[in-house]
């Protein structure tokens, strides 16, 4: 489910790249959860737990869609 998680410290911004639907950016993130999903045994048991509907969030606005739903 989760290919890639990268933080940035200076805006406390969490970018979180999912398999099949792209990247997302999380706000105002603190550097413990970056640090704690990067120590889990599971990525994406942890996203679920105390990243997903915890932070303000956007899908990567340079990411073009394409088809009938773009």
């Amino acid at each position: 489910m989760i290919e890639r998680v990268e933080f940035d410290a200076d805006t406390q911004t969490l970018c979180v790249s999912f398999t099949g639907t792209g990247r997302y950016y999380y706000y105002d993130v603190p550097a413990q959860i970056f640090e704690g999903m990067c120590a889990a045994k599971s990525a994406g048991v942890f996203f679920n737990q105390k990243v997903k509907g915890q932070f303000r969030c956007q899908r990567d606005p340079a990411r073009r869609r394409f088809g009938p739903a773009a």
